[in-house]
């Protein structure tokens, strides 16, 4: 497999130990990229005997991103790093009135407030033609009923564009990926009632794959993707495209 670019190129993923975040590593891999895979866990016993390299890195904590700049900087050697994929994230399921601030705090710590240490410590080794994508979420899209994690992927949405604006002129890319109800770990515990209700919302009738979600990575990283910033793209489905409407029109149709 090849994407036009990619090759030699260095690029870091967060929450790469499993889920999207691993699947788009592995595919980076595959497309000829050195590839810096992070997670907070020690170690990530699937990327064993892979081309990826592991690296522990809480997202959350601004020391770590300054020891991994630090390093990339002495490693890269002035060549500029090429990709940053922001995938790590958490969810936390209470409604509005029931979310306690701790567990808001931890959300938005690396949901969003990741995201932003991570930019503000790579960016820098960044040069023309490099590109960061955050994943944000269909929730960021919509009214999604868990409060804390659809906040901080509304907020995500809005740092890419900021971040998008502000890079442009040094010709770095910034642009979002909306995944929709992926089969992940972090999805495997969702609530039965939630899984059928999303079936019923989505057009396409499935739940997506990591890949599928890695694969429109992987091209906002590549040069095919060269006049393509500050954009947002749902891997979903098309269920934020409907807005529900499916859901009605199955009933009419079934009269």
């Amino acid at each position: 497999m090849t994407h036009e670019g990619l090759r030699d190129r260095t690029i870091v993923v967060t929450g790469a130990a499993g889920g999207q975040g691993l699947a788009a590593a592995l595919l980076l891999g595959e497309a000829g990229a050195r590839v810096i895979a992070t997670d907070i866990a020690d170690a990530a016993p699937a990327l064993t005997g892979t081309r990826v390299t592991y690296r522990r890195l809480d997202v959350a904590d601004e020391s770590d991103w300054r020891a991994l700049a630090s390093e990339l900087a002495s490693d890269l050697g002035g060549t500029p790093l090429r990709g940053l994929v922001n995938n790590a994230g958490i969810t936390h399921r209470t409604r509005l009135g029931q979310t306690d601030r701790s567990d808001w705090d931890r959300v938005i710590a690396v949901n969003l407030t990741g995201p932003m240490l991570g930019i503000q410590a790579l960016a820098p080794l960044m040069g023309e033609g490099s590109s960061i994508v955050n994943i944000g979420s269909s929730a960021a899209l919509t009214a999604h009923y868990p409060v804390a994690y659809t906040s901080s992927k509304w907020g995500l949405r809005g740092l890419t564009h900021v971040a998008a604006t502000e890079y442009g002129p040094r010709g770095i890319r910034v642009n979002i990926v909306h995944p929709g109800f992926i089969e992940t770990p972090m999805t495997a515990n969702a609530p039965s009632a939630m899984r059928e209700a999303q079936l019923e919302l989505t057009p396409l009738e499935r739940f997506g794959s990591p890949d599928e979600v890695a694969r429109v990575v992987v091209f906002l990283l590549s040069d095919a993707a060269a006049y393509v910033t500050g954009a947002e793209i749902p891997v979903d489905g098309g269920s934020t495209s409907s807005a529900g409407v499916k859901y009605m029109s199955d009933r009419i149709a079934r009269g």
